[in-house]
């Protein structure tokens, strides 16, 4: 009896080691055909990985050599916000000298043989305008002699903004910025901006003088507000020009193009047409027009729009609470109004939009507000000028050399009136020297103000 027990109790431990054993090398083989399979649908999926990435680079290589396709521009209806009666027959966007396809103009390309002959020097000194003080070290400059020469061989700028005080007759600024712009040319063989803000209204520095017999125009704001506003907006920019003109001013910093849209803002005001988007798009073109129709190349001012706030940027830093979206419904619309009309040169302001940008960063400042709105999304090419940099704003918050590379890397071309000319130059050579800066960068910024120099100022 004892012996058939051991004998079952054998054959027991035998079964149950056989099914372990069994279960286990289940287990293994299953394991393995796992993993197996996970093996080959890695390999399987990285060949087809690289199967597409060789089909799409075939693809790019082919659209890179393939001849580009003439394409035929659709018919656009006209701007809704300038009518056909108002908008003056020349556009400020020339397109003289265009040749067809994807070749550049002839001025174009004098332009891109000139900046090949410059060196670094001449190019970074052609995106500053700059006060004849800061220029030459002379207190109130009203006359332009070998001082001035001497300072534009040293720092050969883009352009020289007026104010006031420099202003004391007409046969003086005549005078004055005759001599000052052959000494440009015979500097840098370029004629120089010649830059005023004569707005009108509360900031006419010529109708304000007695000594010029020049008519004040009212504001803006009470020329939006009369019977025919079109023509009356359209009639102060052209006579505003030609006094400007005749005197040798070839650039106004002007219109003013924001959109107001608080009781509290006290920097903009009446040099605004108003607090209507629309009507403030259409009457900044209308004196855009007539500057541009007497000779002279207008500015459009503050981008992104100043209007809302409270700030006076010659004080502080003003901020804008809007989104982007908020701001496409208001402040930006005669800007973009501008962009799609042909305008040649726009005014970055000094205030942040931190519910677009991320932060507060001024726009004059901001890659986000110039390279990706302005010039991506609404789609403007002509130069971009920074406002005064001397303004609290900026000086309060920024060095000057961190100020004019933060411009020039969000995309602004000209910087208006740094701290420190000397130290802003230099600052803009080290950063290109030291790769911070490509000097493609500097190209992009000088063919752009070239561009309008060669097209709309007279060159020797």
């Amino acid at each position: 009896m004892n012996k058939k027990s051991e004998k079952h109790k054998k054959i027991v431990r035998q079964r149950l080691l056989s099914a372990v054993i069994t279960l286990l090398i289940l287990g293994i083989i299953s394991t393995g055909i796992y993993y197996g399979a996970r093996v080959m649908l890695l390999k399987v999926n990285e060949r087809r990985e690289k199967e597409n990435a060789a089909k799409a680079a075939a693809v790019s290589v082919e659209e890179k050599t393939k001849e580009p396709e003439e394409t035929v521009p659709e018919e656009v209806e006209e701007d809704w916000y300038v009518s056909e009666n108002e908008v003056s027959e020349n556009s400020i966007d020339d397109n003289a000298d265009t040749v067809s396809g994807p070749q550049v103009s002839a001025k174009e390309q004098a332009v891109i043989d000139f900046i090949e002959g410059m060196t670094l020097d001449q190019k970074i000194c052609q995106l500053f305008i700059v006060k004849p003080e800061d220029l030459t070290g002379v207190d109130n400059v009203t006359a332009a002699r070998d001082a001035t020469r001497e300072a534009l061989e040293k720092f050969p700028v883009g352009g020289i903004i007026y104010f006031s005080e420099n202003l004391v007759d007409p046969d003086q600024v005549k005078e004055l910025l005759d001599n000052t712009n052959g000494y440009g040319q015979e500097v840098n063989s370029l004629p120089l901006f010649l830059c005023i803000d004569e707005e009108n209204g509360s900031l006419s520095r010529f109708a304000s003088n007695d000594k010029f017999d020049i008519p004040l125009f009212p504001s803006m704001w009470d020329m939006a507000l009369s019977e025919n506003a079109a023509s009356a907006v359209y009639n102060a920019g052209f006579e505003t020009g030609k006094y400007l003109k005749e005197f040798g001013f070839n650039v106004n910093l002007a219109p003013v193009s924001d959109v107001v849209t608080s009781s509290e803002n006290s920097a903009i005001g009446t040099r605004s047409f108003g607090s209507v988007p629309e009507d403030t798009a259409r009457l900044s073109w209308q004196y855009a027009s007539g500057l541009d129709d007497s000779g002279v190349i207008p500015c459009f001012k503050h981008y992104p729009g100043l209007g809302e706030t409270e700030t006076d940027t010659h004080l502080g830093l003003a901020s804008s609470r809007k989104t982007l979206k908020e701001l496409k419904d208001s402040d930006l619309v005669p800007f973009e109004n501008a962009v799609t009309s042909g305008a040649q040169m726009i005014m970055a302001g000094h205030i942040s939009c931190p519910l677009v940008t991320g932060d507060d960063t001024p726009a004059s400042l901001s890659d986000v507000m110039i390279n990706q709105v302005l010039r991506e999304d609404l789609g403007f090419e002509g130069i971009v000028i920074t406002d005064s940099l001397q303004m609290n704003s900026v000086t309060d918050n920024y060095t000057c050399p961190d100020a004019v590379k933060l411009a020039v890397k969000a995309g602004a071309d000209i910087l208006l009136m740094p701290e420190d000319l000397e130290a802003a130059v230099n600052s803009l050579k080290d950063a290109v020297r030291n790769g911070e800066i490509p000097e493609e960068r500097i190209d992009e910024s000088l063919f752009r103000i070239l561009r309008v120099k060669y097209s709309r100022l007279s060159t020797q």
